[in-house]
């Protein structure tokens, strides 16, 4: 059989329906460039805790001023908003895991000049959770980010030891409340510097549970990386 030059290309770079528009792209993301451009970020993010501020300062909000974060740094790939909800709700809810690879190609993307942690840990479902939903949503778009970074991935490292209700439905104290002592380690920890992923930051009560447990472990520095943070905070 005889290929033509572009068949020979869409043998190496196979071309897919961007997720948005329908337009064909060679994307890993599975967007077009001009969809991705289009896709909304937070422009002035708190340096630590990635909340959106009215102008960048190059100083971290006053909230953390005043009571800083268990982590050291918060840096979300995107904001909380059209489309963003729906590529969240499609990986979680309809089980759309080309979603996972956009998310995760994604978080690549807005992380890769920051320093490089020793590995990467996902936030953990319950066991009940897990088994009805079949997959973890941040596992699966921290497999696709530290792929694209060559890093390691430890999907193992934390257990989720009882389950809680869900958090949507709660306000700040609530939240922080129904995560207290969810968490804990299945096995030591072999990193100084650990980097947690999640699929949505929204009061980081989550994020900064975990943070916690890390830091009695003994990791030094704990980042949070997040497909996406929530441009308002929850009282």
């Amino acid at each position: 059989m005889v290929y033509n030059w572009s068949d020979l290309r869409l043998l190496f770079h196979p071309v897919f329906p961007c997720l948005l528009c329908g337009a064909d792209t060679d994307s890993p993301a599975g967007l077009c460039l001009p969809c991705q451009a289009d896709l909304p970020r937070i422009a002035h993010p708190c340096p630590r805790c990635g909340e959106a501020l009215a102008t960048t300062t190059g100083l971290p909000c006053g909230r953390c001023l005043k009571h800083p974060p268990p982590f050291d740094e918060l840096v979300a790939a995107l904001a909380w908003e059209t489309p963003v909800p729906g590529f969240v709700g499609a990986l979680k809810f309809r089980e759309r895991l080309p979603a996972a690879r956009l998310l995760g190609h994604l978080l690549a993307a807005a992380v890769a000049d920051r320093p490089r942690p020793d590995l990467l840990i996902p936030v953990p479902l319950h066991g009940r959770r897990l088994r009805r939903r079949g997959f973890n949503q941040a596992m699966e778009i921290a497999r696709f980010t530290a792929r694209c970074l060559d890093l390691p991935l430890l999907p193992t490292a934390l257990r989720r030891n009882r389950p809680t209700p869900p958090q949507q439905h709660l306000d700040a104290r609530q939240r922080r409340r129904n995560l207290r002592g969810a968490f804990e380690l299945a096995r030591p920890l072999p990193a100084r510097h650990v980097a947690i992923v999640d699929d949505v930051v929204t009061t980081g009560s989550t994020v900064g549970e975990i943070a916690r447990l890390l830091k009695r472990a003994g990791a030094e520095r704990v980042v949070v990386w997040t497909a996406a943070r929530a441009t308002k905070r929850l009282e």
